[in-house]
């Protein structure tokens, strides 16, 4: 009986190790697996190409001979936050949504630039390489700054811009994240899965749900990238402010943003109206930083209407 026992207990032990090691490896297939579905079933593809300096991981949707959208993702996320915004625009436009580098599946090198500029100059390397002319470009945060610096550096390649609660201006108000930082603590390195919890309740007033093992998945994810995290967002806040550069946009503008981003304060609305005159602006009530992922078929229907007008003037 004693050996049975003992069997057993050991057996039991022997199982909760195993669920506990792999719990984080099941929450990633969850995630990996679900994203890749989504993906097949809005109609993109996944693709890496090589710009050169490094192999870009993108998803690309819709077809080659209509109009070209170019979307980018915010810091430390990646292309599959844009993929339920993105699915309103396969039946018209050709949709591009890259890994930035440094971000998920494009590679990270470490003591590689990471600045916007340098960001911004990749894109330009990916548009040559895919044989793309001219885009209509939509950038969230730190994607929004490089949307923003890549239609000043290259205006030529652009038919308009768009920004979704984006980084580059000052803030007339510091934001929840910029008191954080101002105290010492950047809420992006992480050490555990409870500042995880706490830091992803700052990204969305209202956030897509999750499953609790893909949050701890993320979790994971997040501490593994600490020091790719800390060195990109180093570079990443390097890069001069637009303010000074902004009156020389030249794309039709479009400014989108959530009155509780906790990230970038909304008072930040302000600045860009004041340097861009004839932005067009739309502030919802209630959402968050990612607009694109906590109300996406409403954020999608108001680019909508923001391409066929500037469509409509070209």
């Amino acid at each position: 009986m004693n050996k049975l026992f003992w069997a057993l207990a050991l057996l039991l032990l022997i199982s909760g190790v195993w669920a506990y090691q792999s719990y984080p490896a099941v929450g990633h297939v969850l995630y990996r697996s679900s994203m890749a579905a989504e993906a097949t079933l809005y109609g993109f593809e996944k693709r890496r190409v090589n710009i050169g300096e490094l192999d870009m991981s993108l998803y690309r949707g819709g077809s080659d001979d209509r109009p070209t959208l170019l979307m980018l993702h915010g810091y430390s996320a990646d292309k599959n936050v844009w993929l339920r915004f993105a699915r309103h625009f396969v039946d018209d436009y050709q949709v591009i949504i890259p890994d930035m580098a440094g971000h998920g599946e494009t590679t990270y090198q470490a003591g590689g630039d990471y600045s916007i500029s340098a960001q911004s100059q990749r894109l330009k390397a990916l548009l040559d390489t895919l044989k793309i002319d001219r885009v209509h470009i939509i950038g969230n945060s730190m994607g929004g700054f490089i949307s923003a610096d890549f239609s000043l550096r290259y205006p030529e390649r652009v038919l308009s811009t768009a920004l979704v609660d984006p980084a580059g201006v000052r803030s007339p108000q510091p934001s929840a994240m910029e008191q954080l930082l101002a105290s010492g603590r950047n809420p992006f390195l992480l050490d555990s899965a409870e500042q995880f919890r706490e830091f992803y309740a700052m990204t969305m007033a209202r956030p897509p749900w999750m499953p609790a093992a893909v949050l701890d998945a993320m979790a994971a994810d997040y501490r593994a990238r600490r020091d790719a995290l800390a060195e990109i967002f180093n570079d990443f806040h390097r890069t001069p402010a637009l303010d000074a550069r902004l009156g020389e946009l030249q794309t039709p503008t479009l400014l989108l943003w959530g009155s509780e981003d906790q990230l970038i304060h909304v008072s930040s609305v302000e600045t860009w109206q004041q340097l861009v005159p004839d932005i067009e602006v739309t502030v919802w009530e209630g959402i968050g930083h990612m607009p694109m992922l906590e109300i996406p078929a409403e954020s999608a229907a108001r680019y909508q209407r923001f391409l066929q007008t500037t469509e409509g003037q070209q």
